[in-house]
């Protein structure tokens, strides 16, 4: 009776937490944007200390809460898009899943509760997902044109920034679903990172991922990354869109993976050979602002995938 009392209150307490962090998210610029993406988080506390059914109950709750305190849709949403990353990371940690196996799997759930979410915002508003932000960004940049006409600046110049930042509107519309799969990202690894922080204060063993210089990623990514590249030059020399965005934004993952597998190998091998790490930092960050360096690096990473130089060139020479 004790345990069931007290993870009443504790749900009720951390309901309350998840309907403050909404009003956070939608009326708090900036910090909204945190709270939103930690909004998962009090439902994997609860699920850890006190089983799934609870954090499921909490967030039902939550929801409907914020559904008549702010918005139907908002409750909804929230409910659709980032609930299911607190349930996944809960289940996995009550599971004993490894840190690599919860982290992969909740991003895989992330990603479509995502794509969930927006398909829910179409359905109900029949608006374009992020039509709005695209629309606030077209806003700002004629707003700014008139600025940058007031201080001189010739009719030409004026063109080709917009033709250059229409097009750039255009390349980010591609890339929507690239920026869903982001998201997934994003929020899987802050809430997982805030859960660790959390579950340490409250003396709960604590999963760890592998130190970064050790990271390797699935060698599929290499050849995703060829494929893609095939699919776009089909694509776009046979005027298949769908076919084009797509492979675009497979491209753009795996270009992804092969910067993280990239920079991981380049850890591993400033720790390997003791390099100064002030100037190995700089060095990294160099490379990767460098529009020649940067493609080396991500390619790098990506056969790093499949042949294993750490292994190959650094393991074996010991």
């Amino acid at each position: 009776m004790e345990n069931r009392t007290r993870s009443l209150t504790e749900s009720g307490i951390l309901a309350a937490v998840l309907v403050v962090l909404a009003i956070v998210a939608v009326y708090v610029p900036l910090l909204g944007i945190v709270a939103v993406l930690l909004w998962p988080l009090p439902v994997t506390v609860l699920i850890v200390r006190h089983g799934f059914r609870w954090g499921v109950m909490a967030l039902a709750v939550a929801s409907l809460l914020i559904a008549m305190l702010i918005e139907p849709t908002i409750g909804l949403r929230l409910a659709i898009a980032f609930g299911p990353v607190g349930l996944a990371l809960g289940f996995g940690y009550r599971g004993g899943h490894s840190a690599t196996r919860l982290v992969a799997t909740t991003i895989l759930v992330s990603i479509m509760a995502k794509f969930a979410g927006l398909g829910i915002v179409f359905f109900l508003t029949g608006l374009e997902p992020f039509s709005g932000q695209l629309t606030a960004m077209e806003e700002s940049f004629s707003q700014a044109a008139a600025v940058y006409e007031s201080v001189g600046m010739s009719e030409a110049q004026i063109a080709a920034a917009r033709e250059t930042f229409q097009q750039n509107i255009s390349l980010v519309r591609l890339l929507l679903p690239l920026v869903v799969v982001t998201m997934g990202l994003l929020d899987t690894m802050l809430n997982f990172w805030a859960l660790g922080k959390v579950l340490g204060r409250l003396g709960e063993k604590v999963p760890v991922l592998p130190p970064f210089t050790e990271w390797r990623l699935p060698g599929v990514f290499l050849y995703i990354f060829g494929f893609s590249l095939l699919g776009m030059y089909w694509g776009s020399t046979r005027e298949l869109t769908l076919l084009y965005q797509a492979s675009l934004n497979f491209n753009m993952l795996a270009t992804l993976a092969g910067l993280i597998e990239g920079a991981s190998l380049y850890e591993y091998v400033v720790r390997y050979y003791r390099w100064s790490r002030l100037v190995s930092t700089l060095v990294l960050i160099f490379v990767v602002f460098s529009s020649f360096l940067m493609p080396i690096l991500v390619f790098t990473g990506l056969l790093d995938t499949v042949f294993d130089y750490r292994k190959r060139y650094w393991r074996e020479s010991k």
